[in-house]
């Protein structure tokens, strides 16, 4: 059987998403152009403190058996790895999305070549997007500076989320606080805001964002929503009798140390920062880190593994945050956990393929969820348990969710389907958060009329 190079072609300084690493050079330069670019994108990388990812491609594959996805899951196993999967090899029907390092594009291209693999390049070079998503932070910025307001349509670092949702709790206070309900890893504070109108331990709805730190369009969506929710309050009615008789939580940055990392380091690292004696490979999956499942198909004991569990379930302060709130509340109705990307809206559950006991309701709410988002914009969204619609996951959140008895949970998967992944441009920020609300809406609006 053909296999990848155990010690593959690599350029100085190359490492795998586990920590910095040397730019690659383009495909096509000659040596003298290869270096010069080489010593470029390095002075640049210093520069801006981040790792760089000229010539990377993202690639698709379609498996067309599980011989096929078996192959792909090899890649996995390699030591160092060779890719960073982005949608992982799951059943024939969905697609392979995979980051490759520049420095590996030849050899794995051989591997899926001489196994018969098709693949197509979804993305050319991952660079060119970073620098644009780059520029036009930097512009937004600029434009925030002079105009003292916050752009809804711009991707924000963690400070400035932060500071946002200082200013934003104190401008609206009669409707929103901010809540510290624990410290991460690294220490900083992990914030909630809650919405309400009054009233003590009322039924309520959780939704989360950013639990994976690269999909920058859930933060970003969140915030939009949060706004949406204070300036559509007196003009919504139903929005009105869900807060009037509900309190809504959001919790935008659920893994700050993981976020913060993708703007300083790495744009796309996944977990979050938590190390531990004698383990060279940083940080756990947060959602593979919840209780029920925990350890099962869909999460990896391998510390370097992109979907680690961690050691024990809730592990992480981030994940035992939630929960220690969330079961202290103890009137949760709702949750709605949000990732990118693929255009989905799933329910429990992942660690299994057995159905729970409301499948029926579930169906038929995701069902109008969907039809609710694609009103909007006409965006294209599939739906199911999470284990037939995209794949088998332990340790999930919304799992314990619904096994914690919150009878609505749900896992979003926004935008796109592919073709830039979890670099998604501003410029569907706001389009994207707009179909998203009227989706969580729909799931407010059913737990509101059917009290449990």
């Amino acid at each position: 059987m053909a296999k990848l190079e155990e010690s593959p072609r690599s350029l100085p300084g190359e490492r795998s998403m586990q920590g910095p690493r040397g730019g690659g050079t383009g495909p096509g330069l000659s040596p003298v152009g290869s270096r010069t670019l080489l010593i470029c994108t390095f002075i640049l990388a210093v520069a801006w403190g981040q790792m760089n990812f000229t010539g990377d491609q993202v690639l698709r594959v379609l498996a067309k058996d599980e011989k096929q996805l078996s192959l792909l899951r090899d890649l996995e196993g390699l030591k160092p790895q060779k890719v960073d999967f982005w949608r992982g090899p799951a059943r024939p029907s969905l697609p392979v999305d995979m980051r490759v390092p520049f420095s590996e594009l030849h050899d794995v291209k051989d591997y899926l070549k001489s196994h018969g693999l098709v693949y197509t390049v979804m993305i050319k070079d991952i660079q060119v997007l970073l620098d644009e998503e780059r520029d036009t932070m930097a512009r937004s910025r600029r434009l925030e500076r002079s105009t003292s307001g916050f752009s809804y349509s711009s991707y924000h670092t963690l400070e400035e989320i932060y500071n946002w949702i200082d200013s934003f709790a104190a401008e609206h206070s009669d409707l929103v606080s901010k809540i510290c309900i624990g410290n991460s890893f690294e220490n900083r504070s992990i914030l909630v805001l809650k919405f309400s109108t009054g009233g003590s331990n009322r039924r309520a709805v959780w939704i989360d964002t950013g639990i994976h730190s690269r999909e920058w369009i859930t933060h970003a969506t969140g915030i939009w929503i949060s706004n949406k929710i204070v300036s559509a309050y007196g003009k919504d009615h139903v929005l009105k009798k869900i807060l009037n008789a509900m309190d809504i939580f959001i919790e935008i940055v659920t893994n700050p140390d993981g976020f913060a990392f993708t703007h300083s380091m790495n744009r796309l690292w996944r977990k979050n920062k938590s190390s531990r004696p004698g383990i060279s490979c940083i940080g756990v999956d947060l959602n593979r880190n919840w209780k029920t499942g925990f350890g099962g198909n869909g999460s990896n004991k391998n510390p370097c593994s992109e979907t680690y569990r961690g050691p024990a379930p809730q592990s992480e302060p981030e994940v035992s945050a939630i929960v220690e709130f969330i079961t202290g509340h103890g009137n949760f109705k709702a949750l709605v956990s949000i990732h990118s990307y693929s255009q989905m809206v799933m329910y429990p559950y992942g660690h299994s393929l057995k159905p729970v006991p409301n499948h029926e309701e579930l169906f038929n709410l995701a069902k109008d969820t969907v039809k609710a988002l694609h009103k909007v914009h006409g965006t294209e969204y599939t739906f199911g348990s999470i284990s037939t619609t995209l794949y088998t996951a332990s340790g999930i959140t919304v799992d314990w969710a619904y096994d914690s008895g919150i009878k609505y949970a749900f896992s979003f998967e926004l935008r796109d389907t592919g073709q830039y992944g979890f670099l998604l441009p501003a410029s569907q920020i706001i389009p994207t958060a707009q179909e998203t609300w009227m989706a969580i809406r729909t799931i407010m609006k059913h737990a509101l009329r059917h009290p449990y």
